[in-house]
């Protein structure tokens, strides 16, 4: 079938649990929180890293990417959901250009979080199965290519996709069945053959996906194998922890894409599928925060650092704002007359 854009389409109409609507405002309080949770954490680890000389590691230049990352893909949904839990169905519209750079930049920060996580395992196994030349190796020059290539490899990766979906001829409904637009839901909406976007995906798309998954498995076995030789338990229990968080964010993270995306069409479950992107898109970047504090002692220790700081520079501010109203008041106090 012809696959050029010979749609009629102009618009979509995101849906947006659009089958809860007696429940938006509850949903719309809930994901805004969400929100600010996510950016607020994410912010933290990006400032932690930064102000901390403590924090200064290979390990943390990869996550504050990783943070950055976070804010940026949640902020490709979660604006224009929030938005829509205020509108009508109808009044819910995104326009082709604006769903096709939401696709691209999905796409992009998705992808990047994917290669991300697995330089964040090369970066744990040469730290745990080679020390002596991890800091010669992981040097700086080193982490920003490595961030560069994941940057350039999601790039060629978005614009594949967002190309070939674009072409597509979109005159069955405009109605996506989706909080945002997503390669799936337009396929489902398009009267042209998908054969290849499909294969594409599981393809190329495997390949960007599974890839990274492959090598993170492959760099633990050997990281775990190192564990297993070390004779202390301490010093066992010492470098698992070193991975622990790492291990979670990968399961979670790619657990459900693969979920998502990896399997027959026919097998697709408008909850099942509204879960796993929720859980993907909304909950990893507002969870990666915290997996990655809560048994991190390096990031509580610069944690309780920086609230001292701001509590001590709020107790000084205080306190000058304190004696500048003394003064002032001092100041303006007439002297009495001394006929008096």
């Amino acid at each position: 079938m012809e696959t050029t854009n010979t749609s009629s389409v102009t618009e979509f109409i995101l849906s947006t649990f659009a089958d809860l609507h007696s429940y938006q405002l509850e949903l719309f309080v809930v994901f805004f929180f969400i929100l600010i949770i996510t950016i607020t954490g994410n912010l933290a680890i990006i400032a932690l890293t930064i102000s901390d000389s403590q924090l200064q590691s290979p390990m943390y230049f990869f996550l504050t990417n990783l943070s950055f990352v976070d804010i940026c893909l949640c902020l490709v949904t979660v604006p224009q959901m929030l938005k829509n839990f205020l509108l009508d169905l109808k009044r819910r519209v995104i326009l082709f250009g604006g769903c096709m750079a939401q696709i691209y930049f999905f796409l992009t920060f998705a992808n990047v979080e994917d290669f991300l996580l697995a330089v964040m395992a090369y970066d744990r196994y040469l730290a745990i199965c080679d020390p002596l030349h991890y800091v010669i190796v992981m040097n700086r020059k080193l982490r920003a290519q490595l961030v560069a290539i994941c940057w350039v490899l999601s790039t060629a990766n978005a614009i594949l996709h967002t190309t070939l979906t674009s072409r597509l001829s979109y005159c069955k409904s405009n109605h996506i069945n989706h909080y945002f637009c997503d390669m799936v839901p337009l396929f489902k909406l398009s009267c042209s053959d998908t054969t290849i976007n499909q294969v594409v995906i599981f393809t190329e798309g495997s390949i960007v996906v599974a890839g990274p998954f492959l090598f993170i498995l492959a760099s633990y076995v050997r990281i775990i194998s190192t564990i297993l030789k070390i004779h202390s338990s301490k010093g066992r229990r010492k470098v698992f922890s070193t991975c622990s968080s790492h291990l979670a964010v990968v399961t979670f993270y790619f657990g459900t894409i693969m979920f998502m995306y990896f399997r027959p069409s026919s097998s697709y479950s408008l909850i099942k599928d509204r879960i796993a992107s929720v859980m993907y898109t909304i909950l990893a970047p507002m969870f990666n925060p915290f997996i990655y504090t809560l048994r991190n002692k390096d990031v509580q220790q610069a944690l309780k650092k920086l609230f001292f700081r701001i509590s001590r520079n709020v107790e000084i501010l205080t306190f000058l704002k304190i004696n500048q109203t003394w003064i002032s008041q001092d100041f303006h106090t007439p002297v009495p007359d001394a006929s008096d």
